[in-house]
């Protein structure tokens, strides 16, 4: 897969990887980072006690939960 990107973009991840310890290059960068960002928004497996009570709270506000 290919993916453009603007030069501006494209010139600020070659100066990271430069300065970069971790990366040798964009697309090890640009993997870690699209990575990262999807761990961020998957939802969790399993939920904690206090999260799963905090969503069944919510729900009830709402008027979903009696």
């Amino acid at each position: 897969m290919n993916i453009s990107l603007q030069e501006e973009l494209a010139r600020q991840l070659e100066e990271r990887v430069k300065s970069s310890d971790e990366f040798t290059t964009v697309e090890e960068y640009v993997h870690y980072i699209l990575s990262e960002v999807m761990k961020q928004t998957e939802a969790p497996d399993e939920y904690t006690k206090d999260q799963e009570e905090a969503v069944k709270d919510r729900l009830e506000s709402l008027g979903y939960l009696d």
